[in-house]
């Protein structure tokens, strides 16, 4: 029998950059929760979440992973999310099923390129956050840098409800705000009065949040008037612009030694939404389906996983009930459901059903994929699938020996079932095997993983940047006739077009007059002209482009939408090829992590590498350097970094778009 409600349910996820320590942290909730009774640490390799070699091997985050925890009598599903930029596709599928998230910073480092892009990416789906400040025991570890990064690159209001008790090696707990209460570390959590040292200081920044509250929430301002917030008006005014998105609860600890763990968790019970808090999700056709355990079955496939157990397929389910044995309908085709799954990282315990707002795995559904509904076949619904980054990065694969072949390409199949930011095919020019995705280390981990699952010895080339083309300089009133005429009906379409350049994306206007061209047939064109973006003059696809149908004729029996639609192809085609074309690369912002003494060093290697400094930004001990650098000249580029400080350097990039090559 289920005995907790909807009310009591959280869908969360852990959000960071890379080394942030999400997984550590994760880690110590489940200990916190009693789901685990031994920390794992991600540098022995024994954590929940991390469970694949390749995660235990590289010691970072890889594949989002699920498991469930109980506290205060709340049901918390949590992600673990990856943390590198590589596997932002990963996260970007976690947020379009989470109900809220706990954003980790690095206590000494504050707001990283990755954290502020998961931020963003949270921004998009509407995803309301908490903040956890990490890592107080470090040495140089200060909230109040932190807090402010918050506020300056992410553009929240950020409502710090803790004071740390302690500075870096002798941090050891904090002063909760709200209630005005010290809670500190030994051996255990123990609660008690603030101490005398602290208590004006805590005073004055319990005012300061009041302030900040007060400016956001029109009851919490009356109430502020009068004398003070109450401790409940500031929960509830916590809480409601928590979940407006108007703010940012920010709270502090240090994961690796459990300190703020379980204060943290106090703050998703209350300020994190439950399923019933967020609006009702809503279908491609507008329908809606409310979080009702009664209404009619949907749900969202967001993961698909191959495992010893078989084909898991992960659900958010939003509406309805689901029992083992039932019937639903998967891509337009109805399966019956096998087995559920509560999903515990790489371990899994049978249910009977699932409910609205569970995250559970589905075992054996063959019509499966990313982005796929799940409906009650009386009820059909489609929701809108997570999108998926276009690849920037290609290299070559094969598989050493002929007989492997075809098992490499029913490999790299099942990679991409799994993983859509992944996209492979044939070179017509070289007859490669060619796997695209979203960096170098995103593709060295695709293709570990097909070794080791599938058994096959593969060899990568030489990895290879996606490039694109532009229009420099367009063409006006550039004319095209298909005509073919072989006996029967022929084809006939005279159009007359006009290119431009764009900013970004492709752009099709029609200025015909006097219905010369009929409306069926400039659709038939605009299509054709989107075949035609496909691969430009210089063999790439065409992007920043605006056509213009100017004018056309027709023929009263040949003309028809197929010919208009070849017309729109080859006459773009070839516009384009009248005009000039501009190659386009992509870019990286690239974060480097030196050393003082090794900062002129990276500076000049940047600098061969075309890279553009943005701005630099001094640290305790190191200097971060950020950079704009050509994706194309960053391959290798760790190893690089690493012999010339000795170890020391490290870096991150985030793809920001094109630039002319």
């Amino acid at each position: 029998m289920r005995t907790i409600t909807l009310n009591a349910v959280r869908n969360l996820g852990i959000l960071a950059h890379v080394d942030a320590g999400k997984t550590t942290l994760t880690e110590r909730v489940l200990f916190a929760t009693g789901s685990t009774y031994k920390r794992g640490e991600v540098h022995d390799g024994t954590t929940v979440t991390d469970f694949d070699p390749q995660e235990r091997d590289r010691g970072i985050t890889i594949f989002a992973a699920a498991v469930t925890c109980t506290w205060d009598g709340h049901r918390v599903n949590l992600i673990d999310t990856p943390g590198h930029v590589d596997f932002a596709d990963e996260v970007e599928r976690s947020l379009r099923v989470l109900d809220g998230a706990v954003a980790v910073f690095d206590g000494v480092a504050g707001v990283e390129p990755q954290s502020e892009s998961v931020w963003r990416q949270a921004d998009r789906h509407g995803v309301p956050r908490i903040a956890f400040v990490n890592k107080l025991d470090r040495a140089g570890a200060n909230l109040d840098h932190v807090v402010e990064s918050i506020r300056v690159r992410l553009h929240t209001v950020p409502l710090v409800v803790q004071l740390p008790i302690g500075v870096e090696d002798g941090f050891r707990g904090v002063v909760d705000l709200v209630r005005m209460r010290a809670l500190i570390w030994d051996e255990g959590m123990t609660e008690g009065p603030v101490p005398e040292t602290l208590l004006a200081e805590a005073q004055r920044r319990r005012r300061l949040l009041e302030e900040a509250v007060a400016e956001l929430h029109p009851e919490a301002l009356e109430e502020f008037f009068a004398g003070g917030l109450s401790e409940q008006t500031l929960v509830n005014a916590l809480r409601q612009l928590t979940r407006s998105g108007q703010a940012t609860v920010v709270l502090c600890g240090s994961a690796y030694r459990n300190r703020g763990v379980e204060p943290l968790l106090d703050a998703v019970i209350a300020y994190l939404p439950s399923p019933v808090d967020v609006p009702a999700v809503r279908g491609v056709d507008g329908q809606e389906r409310e979080p009702d355990p009664e209404a009619p079955f949907a749900a969202l496939v967001f993961k698909v996983n191959a495992t010893s157990t078989g084909r898991l397929a992960y659900v958010r389910v939003y509406s309805g009930t689901l029992h083992k044995g039932d019937t639903v309908q998967v891509a337009g085709r109805n399966e019956r459901i096998g087995r559920i799954l509560r999903v515990q990282a790489d371990r899994h315990t049978p249910v009977d059903q699932a409910v609205a707002g569970d995250i559970v795995a589905l075992v054996g559904l063959k019509s499966a994929r990313t982005g796929t509904t799940l409906c009650a076949p009386d009820a059909p619904l489609l929701l809108e699938p997570p999108v998926s980054a276009d690849p920037v990065v290609s290299v070559a694969v094969e598989a050493r020996t002929s007989a492997d072949n075809a098992r490499l390409t029913e490999a790299l199949a099942h990679l991409v079932d799994e993983d859509p930011s992944l996209r492979f095919g044939t070179d017509p020019e070289t007859g490669q095997t060619v796997l695209s995705g979203q960096g170098e280390l995103h593709l060295e981990v695709s293709v570990e993983k097909a070794r080791t699952l599938y058994r096959i010895e593969i060899t990568m080339g030489r990895p290879r940047v996606s490039y694109r083309e532009t229009v420099a300089t367009g063409v006006t009133g550039f004319v095209y006739r298909h005509v073919k005429q072989d006996g029967g009906q022929g084809q006939f379409a005279h159009i007359v077009i006009s290119t431009e350049p764009l900013e970004t994306g492709f752009e099709f206007r029609s200025a015909v007059t006097g219905g010369r061209v009929p409306q069926e047939f400039v659709r038939a064109v605009e299509q054709g002209c989107r075949d035609a973006l496909a691969e430009g003059p210089l063999g790439h696809p065409v992007t920043g482009v605006r056509v213009t149908l100017t004018d056309g004729s027709t023929h009263v029996k040949d003309s028809s939408e197929m010919a208009f639609r070849t017309a729109g192809r080859l006459g773009l085609r070839d516009a384009l090829k009248a005009g000039a074309m501009t190659l386009l690369e992509p870019i990286a912002e690239v974060a480097v992590t030196v050393p003082e003494e090794y900062l002129g060093g990276v500076l000049g290697d940047l600098a061969t590498r075309r890279g553009r400094i943005l701005g630099s930004d001094a640290r305790p001990g190191a200097t971060v350097v950020t950079a704009s650098v050509p994706l194309a000249e960053m391959f290798g580029y760790v190893t690089r970094l690493r012999s010339r400080t000795q170890g020391r350097g490290s870096f991150t990039s985030t793809p920001t778009g094109y630039a002319p090559a």
